[in-house]
């Protein structure tokens, strides 16, 4: 049976750095991915990996590592004069970088809009303005580190019509391609996740069955609650995929259901925290850790064990039609079916077979705008925790 090995990316904001560090030691162990999907910055960060991967290269791994590095350092901003580092606790200095990049944004990712000329007549009445924050500092930056025209439709690909507009939105099963052929394209498969804010659903974008542009991977990166804006494409509206899973397992489930599946995640948000919050401002930081989590573990028993109860039904419901004597009416709607029938019997059996975990642990002292510090001191330590982190789950498997 096929098997697949996959890169699961999560939002949050500078903590993508952590993903940085996490694919770099993955490429220098020469692992390489089929597939890579992300949400959020992890979309941010899966597209720069994907446009690089080269299948069976190593040397293009790396270049990929390196290139994310560079990324990451570009938006690394030195916000924190050298003397009063000395003399600041590291909260201290979360705490400024992030007021820093609330107050001024950064250069290269967004741009608050009270500096931005007036474009619209509701410019002076902030009250009724839909976003703070506009994100074309970030498409000009990943302009300049994603390669698009890797991320176009990946070859040898069978998409219908009906395939094409269910990968675009989960409410319909996502074409899985899984029989297609990986020999003549290059690049990971890559996929990544919106929602659509009028519809309250995820937006898929899967390369097996459309081109990948910047507008695309600019839609998955609207956070509305830090007041990034949405992004419209294709008629719609569209927000973070992380509203709805920070965590895109199972839209790599759904968008390749046959084959068995070898699941490397970064997880940025601590799942255990010993001590209780002091404050408000830790209670909204462990909440929003509990929120983001990856919740694969749960998802997926209860999506196996859903999934094989109704396999054994429907085989068993199979194997009586097919070997009884059906009247001309009812065995000309079997045969009908039975193609379909036999589809779903034989080829969703395997989901997961391994997962790696890499999951990220936090200092006592808790802030909850820590995902907004861009100073080039916390963006160099969070790669570096990534790295160690990497190597520590990579030595206990």
């Amino acid at each position: 049976m096929k098997s697949e090995t996959v890169l699961i990316l999560q939002g949050g904001g500078s903590l993508g750095a952590y993903e940085c560090g996490v694919y770099k030691t993955l490429a220098r162990h020469g692992i390489k991915f089929d597939t890579i999907a992300g949400t959020s910055i992890g979309a941010v960060n899966a597209s720069i990996i994907s446009s690089m991967q080269r299948s069976g290269n190593n040397n293009n791994n790396n270049n990929a590592a390196d290139t994310l590095e560079r990324f990451w350092i570009t938006l690394a901003e030195n916000i924190i004069p050298p003397i009063s580092s000395l003399f600041l606790p590291d909260k201290g200095k979360s705490v400024l970088s992030s007021i820093y990049s609330t107050i001024y944004g950064n250069s290269k990712a967004f741009m608050p809009r009270w500096f931005m000329p007036p474009t619209t007549p509701n410019y002076l009445l902030p009250f009724n303005w839909t976003y703070l924050y506009d994100s074309t500092p970030l498409r000009n930056t990943l302009n300049q580190y994603v390669d698009f025209t890797k991320l176009k439709k990946r070859k040898n690909t069978k998409t219908t019509n009906e395939d094409k507009n269910n990968s675009h939105d989960q409410s319909g099963p996502i074409n899985s391609n899984d029989d297609d052929s990986d020999y003549n394209n290059p690049t990971p498969r890559l996929i990544l996740t919106s929602t659509d804010i009028q519809k309250g659903e995820p937006v898929i974008f899967d390369n097996n069955s459309m081109d990948i542009d910047i507008d695309h991977v600019i839609a998955c990166t609207g956070y509305p609650f830090y007041g990034i804006g949405w992004t419209k494409k294709d008629g719609r509206y569209l927000w973070d995929g992380s509203l709805l899973s920070n965590t895109p397992v199972l839209e790599v489930i759904k968008a390749s259901p046959k084959a068995a599946k070898k699941f490397y995640i970064a997880d940025i948000f601590p799942r255990r925290q010993q001590e209780l919050p002091k404050n408000m401002s830790e209670v909204w930081h462990r909440a929003r850790d509990i929120m983001y989590i990856d919740k694969t573990d749960n998802n997926v028993k209860i999506l196996k064990t859903v999934t094989e109860h109704h396999l054994t039904l429907l085989k068993e419901l199979y194997e009586i039609v097919s070997t009884s004597k059906l009247e001309e009416k009812n065995k000309a709607r079997f045969n009908k079916i039975k193609p379909e029938c036999n589809r779903l019997v034989h080829e969703h059996s395997a989901i997961m077979n391994e997962v790696i975990r890499i999951q990220r642990k936090e200092e006592k002292e808790h802030f909850i705008f820590e995902d907004a510090d861009f100073s080039t001191a916390k963006i160099k330590k969070l790669i570096s925790q990534g790295e160690q982190d990497a190597e520590n789950a990579l030595a206990e498997k």
